[in-house]
């Protein structure tokens, strides 16, 4: 449900409405009708709350604005000490607070090597005891990587994939055995999950009729229907993963994007804690970005009387830990001016604890995009980098920081910094995955998924799915459906299409096509490692293609033990692909001609 507020902000000037809309799920502020602003900008009040737990957002005109204070010894602002330590809940103790500041900002010590975070994850197999599946899993574990086994039958895995295989127990059919604790660690997805046909005479225990092909006998479904796994499925599957994979495009943690406005509770946290006079604050001001659009900005005056020297703006917690486990790094859209900031990442609850942190300088009159890559982060603790501080888990993010201070770390200076007004538009904080951008989730489909409603296709010629998809509950028609959800899923993908599956050992010369054309037959052990390849190639990244041999129906394809054929560099078929081609153009153009 979505609710629609105007809100009616008074200023000095004039007054004026600004319509949005409000997600009540999230907080996520859909934006229309952008409103101009009289200046100063807006400001989100300091008792803001996170749109996570609220269907309104509480802005006002902001009229106290910062000004430039003379030179020298000035009056200590206990008010505003008093105001920030309300704002993010009031740490343990004020002295603390206080001496814990100034100690980060102040102490110094020789430069120290840290502590490198972990890289890498999990490979899940889906369908994992299938023809394609327990081969990808074989091959996989013979590779040395980490892989667990998504199965509904553990005595079934077990017995076929080993005892000491790492399952997940779940049923893509039935979303509430997808326990996402059971998916912790999982960043890549083979999925090899496909409705089951059989024959209906009925086959042996190692369903040897089935691995001779469907067009050796009269098939039928066995099991849940086609929509259940192939649509239904893949729905619940692709949530469940979701997270842990990652999007293509980055998540979102703050600003703009796809023309929402994501906040955060953001507040000030400036030298006032020691005693300084600076001061700043984070304004959104919904025209002042780019092409006109909405905008954060973190600005103020920042002031070395009473030995200051630094001005901040800091989330409260964040209410659920942000798992970016699945990114590379940290994302910021700022209109630069010449200056050097720093992010500061926490990964603790508590108040006076290791932040992760990285400096980053600005280009004066440019909006740019900075990358932080979590590798880059730096423990630091009271000025002093952490060398026993545990590596950076982007797994658990409770809190961001942005600064701009007189001070480095481990006795170093900013060699930018300046006294004086100082303003940082930032549009957006988004986590992203690292170029070049190989594909998260790899799906075995079929070919053929597109023809049952193409026009002017002999049937006769075509494989016993497209002829019979009807009697075969529409099995082609959901797989479709499922292709789709994953192409809109906003994950990197890779959808491979089989043409008829076969028990050969793999070594075929390969076609490799586009526009769901081709039919012939492959081998199950070839498919398997093409999805492997696949996982490692930005050639395959959102592609749709289909495979065969070059081996017709009528000759079986052996191998030689002694003198196996040369493994493939898939990269060498992958770089041909074309992105947009999935055979559905065939269907789209029939539509707009009728």
């Amino acid at each position: 449900m979505e609710l629609s507020s105007s809100l009616k902000l008074s200023s000095p000037l004039s007054p004026s409405i600004i319509n949005l809309q409000v997600s009540s799920s999230s907080n996520n502020v859909k934006l229309s009708n952008y409103t101009s602003l009289p200046k100063p900008f807006l400001q989100l009040g300091d008792r803001s709350r996170s749109l996570r737990n609220q269907h309104s957002v509480n802005l006002r005109s902001y009229r106290n604005q910062v000004t430039a204070k003379s030179s020298g010894s000035q009056g200590w602002d206990f008010g505003r000490f008093i105001k920030t330590l309300h704002f993010f809940n009031g740490p343990p103790s004020p002295i603390k607070f206080v001496s814990s500041v100034f100690e980060k900002l102040t102490n110094g010590s020789t430069e120290i090597p840290v502590n490198e975070m972990e890289t890498g994850g999990i490979i899940l197999v889906a369908g994992a005891t299938g023809g394609v599946g327990r081969r990808v899993v074989d091959l996989l574990r013979k590779k040395g990587l980490p892989v667990k086994a998504l199965v509904r039958n553990e005595e079934k895995a077990r017995k076929m994939l080993g005892p000491d295989i790492d399952l997940i127990v779940a049923d893509i059919t039935k979303e509430n055995t997808l326990v996402p604790e059971k998916f912790k660690g999982v960043r890549k997805v083979i999925n090899a999950v496909s409705v089951i046909v059989g024959p209906k005479e009925g086959d042996t225990p190692e369903r040897q009729k089935y691995n001779q092909g469907v067009r050796f006998f009269e098939p039928e479904i066995k099991g849940d229907s086609p929509e259940l796994v192939e649509y239904v499925g893949m729905k619940n599957l692709i949530n469940a993963v979701k997270d842990g994979v990652g999007l293509e495009n980055g998540k979102l943690l703050f600003g703009v994007g796809d023309n929402t406005f994501k906040d955060l509770p953001w507040g000030a946290l400036d030298d006032v804690v020691m005693g300084g006079v600076s001061e700043s604050n984070f304004l959104v001001d919904l025209t002042g970005g780019e092409n006109g659009g909405p905008t954060g900005i973190f600005k103020g005056i920042v002031s070395t009387t009473n030995n200051g020297g630094f001005t901040s703006v800091r989330t409260k917690n964040f209410s659920e830990a942000e798992d970016l486990s699945a990114y590379d790094g940290l994302e910021l859209r700022v209109r630069g001016d010449g200056l050097r900031y720093k992010l500061i990442v926490r990964t603790s609850q508590d108040w006076d604890t290791v932040g992760y942190t990285a400096s980053f300088d600005t280009s004066p009159g440019q909006w740019q995009s900075v990358r932080l890559p979590f590798s880059s982060l730096r423990p630091v603790f009271r000025a002093r980098t952490k060398s026993d501080a545990p590596p950076f888990n982007p797994g658990s993010i409770i809190s961001l920081q942005l600064m701009f201070s007189k001070f480095e770390y481990d006795g170093k200076l900013n060699p930018t910094f300046k006294e004086g007004p100082f303003e940082l538009p930032l549009s957006s904080i988004r986590a992203y995955i690292q170029e070049p951008v190989t594909p998260r989730f790899v799906h075995v489909g079929s070919a053929g998924v597109t023809r049952p409603e193409r026009p002017g296709l002999d049937l006769t010629k075509q494989p016993p799915a497209v002829r019979l998809n009807k009697e075969l509950d529409f099995i082609l028609t959901y797989k479709l459906k499922g292709e789709d959800l994953i192409r809109e899923s906003g994950i990197p993908y890779a959808i491979v299409r089989p043409c008829a599956l076969t028990e050969e050992p793999a070594g075929a010369d390969l076609i490799f096509d586009q526009g769901d054309n081709i039919t012939g037959k492959v081998s199950r052990d070839e498919v398997a490692r093409i999805c492997i390849a696949a996982l490692d190639s930005p050639f395959a990244l959102n592609k749709t293609f289909e495979v065969k041999s070059t081996v017709p129906f009528s000759e079986p394809f052996t191998v030689d033990p002694e003198n196996p054929p040369p493994e493939k560099d898939y990269d060498e078929y992958f770089k041909n692909l074309k992105d947009g081609i999935n055979g559905k153009e065939a269907l789209e153009q029939n539509t707009v001609a009728v």
